[in-house]
């Protein structure tokens, strides 16, 4: 299959992480991506994130790289005329700009999407911010953290005793670079009927709510504000959840009542299913508290792993709960090589389509700075006096 972005240019002017995974998922469908960085110290990504300290130090965390293979990397100081000439020669040639900056450094740079959009009427500017353009908060700064406490989402993580508490990883960040790049695919299949170029205005804070579809639909219908549940199941089925076992927890997802009846016979608990206090899912529901102290009692008479073979093999949707090492062990992900799916053996797309990916690890910093501006078209002269000037920086 031809990769769907075969011949599409990315411009990839972004930092942390929700904008260089946009564009890092964008060259998985084929598309050519160059990473713009400032002279220096470049994406400040490049020094924090991972557990890795050396790497860090190095300039090239693992969080860094996680979405910076594929890409070639050109240094440029856009804070002076000279670099923004070669942005701008850059965006000329480009069918695709991602980037992550506040509007009000995007005016200061001359660089907003009317600028933009002004030197390529073709280009897509994809923006990426906290709480997107037109309205009071639009030059605000956040962070995945930030938009997690401010959406309603921590509030509903956790439970009576934990209190709010942010998900383990940044959910916000990399659901917030899947939008983008849908953005920018849906622009470019725009582009192809009109010719015409547009503006793609990513929010953090929207993206989270998307996250919460469901509770928002809710809340508006009832005006019930949801509550922290724990590890209940959001269908509110005394049978769904996060349960204790002999060792280890298993979750549930007993939702449907041919679900439930498998799940009492698979246990040794038919008897359930005669008994009028839990016989129909409004018996349960009633008598909830009792359900739940039952199952939790069973389950805890047989390891999460034993529980696990019994209950799949009845058809009840359940999983043991795993650490990221085991879950990267399990078949699915070891026969779809997810964790090494992407360009040089990085994590790749949620997804399979058949696309060559380029192979090219994550770069030092101004590592393809020399290629790219040639290939923009700068004479060898122009080159070194941008470089004698610092406007321009190429890897040690």
């Amino acid at each position: 299959m031809t990769a769907p972005l075969k011949g599409i240019r990315v411009v990839d002017w972004t930092h942390v992480l929700a904008g260089p995974a946009c564009a890092y998922y964008l060259g998985q469908l084929g598309a050519e991506v160059i990473k713009v960085e400032g002279t220096g110290r470049g994406d400040a990504m490049r020094y924090r994130g991972g557990s890795d300290p050396d790497r860090a130090s190095d300039g090239m965390s693992t969080a860094f790289q996680t979405q910076g293979a594929g890409k070639r990397y050109l240094a440029v100081d856009l804070e002076c005329p000279e670099g923004r000439e070669v942005f701008a020669r850059l965006i000329r040639s480009a069918d695709v700009l991602v980037e992550n900056h506040r509007p009000s450094t995007l005016e200061r740079l001359t660089l907003t999407e009317r600028h933009t959009r002004a030197i390529n009427p073709r280009l897509i500017h994809c923006a990426m911010t906290g709480y997107g353009r037109d309205n009071p908060m639009s030059d605000a700064p956040a962070y995945d953290i930030n938009i997690q406490a401010i959406s309603g989402l921590m509030a509903l993580t956790g439970d009576t005793d934990t209190g709010p508490m942010r998900t383990g990883a940044p959910i916000i960040d990399y659901a917030t670079s899947m939008a983008g790049a849908l953005g920018v695919m849906s622009a470019l299949t725009a582009r192809s009927q009109t010719g015409e170029g547009s503006f793609v205005d990513v929010s953090m804070l929207e993206t989270a709510f998307a996250l919460m579809s469901s509770m928002i639909t809710d809340h508006h219908l009832t005006g019930i504000e949801p509550q922290r549940r724990g590890n209940a199941a959001n269908s509110r089925s005394p049978s769904a959840g996060t349960f204790a076992c002999q060792n280890g927890h298993i979750s549930l997802g007993v939702n449907e009542e041919a679900q439930f009846q498998a799940l009492a016979t698979a246990i040794d608990r038919a008897e359930w299913l005669n008994n009028p206090r839990f016989a129909t899912p409004d018996a349960r529901n009633e008598n909830r508290a009792d359900i739940v102290k039952e199952l939790a009692a069973v389950l805890l008479t047989k390891s999460a792993a034993e529980w696990e073979d019994i209950l799949l093999a009845a058809g009840v949707p359940c999983a043991r709960l795993r650490g990221l090492a085991e879950a990267l062990d399990l078949p699915p992900a070891v026969d779809r090589r997810f964790a090494t799916r992407g360009p040089a053996g990085f994590p790749g797309l949620p997804f399979t389509c058949g696309s060559a990916l380029p192979n090219t690890p994550p770069h030092r910093l101004g590592a393809d700075s020399l290629s790219v501006l040639s290939n923009l078209g700068f004479a060898d002269a122009e080159i070194n006096e941008m470089l004698a000037n610092g406007v321009v920086e190429t890897a040690d």
